[in-house]
């Protein structure tokens, strides 16, 4: 080699030793060049808590095709990016009690920070036109149990529509009739429906027996039985203690899971009472679990069982503790009666303040609205049940904290349902691989903004809502023309 090739090579050496030192080898230097993965959607520098993994720190969340696909303190490109800073970044939550399946309630659901809202408690006659009935057509995820209250009316010719008021509220069934509500349960069941869904206080005239043999059924499949109990309070000998009771026994005896809805209207000043026999029965190795909403007053109709003579002496409430929905008045001895024969939605302001939240913080309760709302007129759970939890009891009382809060709005309902209905699996948690259901928000400003005289109204400080990685919420407004919501159910068979 001469000397001016030698030169010449040793200064090329010395120029890529310079780019070595600057960059890293050069072997990286292809790979590092490279600009980030492009996803769908971005939610930079939020702080993101995911109950399953007790993850609690700023990260980055990417997200395509409706999945998560990252979880980075690196920062990330994506088609859409929206900032998270100094917001809470949580798994949506999960409504396992909505009636309101329609679109009016699915906006509240969603301005409340629900991605998924299920009819489980009374549930529907017919899953298979339930579910065809919503599909493409929902801003959130959906879904229904099948229901002992719609297939006893069906079979005994009730007149109500909703809820029981002739002899499937008042009559004894027969074998026969037995036989006809286990057929169409099974039928429900074989499409998918969520479980078993039972209004005992409703159809007042079932028998214990009757109850048993449609948790038979459902242990067939190891399918979950929601129930509202048969009775209310602390009067004895009907009383909530006693109602428990049975559904234990019912459960204890067939092998069925067993979820007690909305257990301090059930319990009232007993509800205690309630929380204690359930942890003993789940330390004894039960499979029963139950949910409780945040306010002070119940809501059903005034023509329904639960009205029935003895009303006042079970709740423990009197005619002014009725509020009429349709225009808020307080109820008298004559509006009652007058409204009994006309039917129609009633407010009972009977929950001690200190029982909701007793019942808000124990943790064995989960969170769930009960809620519906009809052009407007209901009740505040329907659209603030979410946002009043983390801002009354969280921030304002600090009754439990922030993490265990959004356990029992996410988590908690999911691995309530995910044995049965495995797609719960990839619902209420942050992980690579979960759905993109998320629900971003202000932990200094959540609050529920409805009343019981002005249900609807939405609640406040629910920054951002994603369905499946689509946007229902964005910067605190409803998204429109975006149905992204998909149907949640169990595994269909023949």
């Amino acid at each position: 080699m001469n000397h001016r090739a030698f030169k010449l090579s040793h200064l090329v050496a010395l120029l890529l030793s310079c780019v070595s030192c600057a960059i890293g080898p050069l072997t990286h230097v292809g790979v590092a060049a490279l600009p980030p993965p492009e996803y769908d959607v971005v939610v930079l520098n939020g702080r993101v808590i995911d109950p399953e993994s007790k993850l609690d720190a700023i990260r980055n969340i990417g997200i395509t095709n409706g999945t998560i696909q990252a979880i980075s303190a690196t920062s990330m490109r994506g088609r859409t990016t929206v900032l998270a800073t100094g917001l809470i970044v949580s798994p949506g939550f999960i409504d396992l009690h909505s009636h309101g399946q329609d679109e009016e309630n699915y906006r509240f659901k969603a301005m409340d920070g629900v991605t998924t809202a299920l009819e489980l408690e009374v549930g529907t006659g017919n899953a298979e036109q339930w579910y065809a009935q919503r599909e493409g057509k929902a801003l959130i995820n959906y879904g229904a149990s099948i229901g002992h209250i719609p297939a006893r009316m069906a079979v005994m010719r009730d007149p109500g529509t909703f809820l029981p008021s002739g002899d499937g509220a008042h009559k004894a069934a027969t074998e026969s009739e037995i036989e006809g509500i286990k057929q169409r349960i099974e039928t429900g069941l074989k499409q998918g429906a969520l479980g078993v869904g039972f209004g005992i206080n409703y159809t007042a005239a079932a028998s214990h027996w009757e109850i048993l043999e449609m948790f038979r059924l459902a242990a067939k499949r190891r399918a979950p039985c929601f129930v509202h109990m048969r009775y209310a309070g602390l009067k004895e000998p009907t009383n909530s203690i006693r109602a428990l009771e049975e559904v234990l026994s019912a459960s204890a005896i067939t092998g069925a899971p067993l979820h007690v809805v909305h257990i301090s209207s059930m319990g009232l000043r007993a509800t205690p009472l309630l929380l204690q026999m359930i942890g003993e029965a789940q330390s004894r190795g039960l499979d029963v679990t139950t949910e409780c909403y945040p306010y002070t007053a119940t809501q059903t109709m005034i023509q329904s069982a639960i009205y029935d003579e003895g009303w006042k002496e079970a709740l423990g409430i009197d005619y002014k503790d009725l509020q009429w929905v349709a225009t808020g008045e307080r109820l008298t001895a004559e509006s009652f009666a007058a409204y009994r024969k006309t039917g129609g939605s009633v407010i009972g302001h009977a929950i001690p303040e200190e029982i909701a939240r007793i019942a808000v913080a124990s943790p064995l309760t989960m969170i769930a609205s009960d809620g519906l709302l009809d052009n407007g007129k209901g009740h505040p759970r329907a659209s603030g049940s979410y946002a009043r939890v983390l801002g009354r009891y969280v921030r304002d009382q600090k009754a439990l904290t922030l993490t265990d809060a959004l356990r029992k709005m996410t988590l908690m309902p999911a691995q309530r349902l995910e044995r049965y209905a495995p797609m719960m699996k990839n619902k209420g948690r942050i992980r690579v691989g979960a759905d993109a259901d998320l629900t971003v928000f202000n932990p200094g400003l959540v609050i529920d903004r409805s009343t019981f005289e002005d249900p609807a109204k939405y609640s406040e400080g629910i920054v951002h809502v994603l369905v499946g990685g689509a946007f229902v919420v964005k910067d605190a407004k409803l998204q429109s023309g975006v149905n992204p919501g998909k149907a949640i159910r169990a595994p269909v068979s023949r």
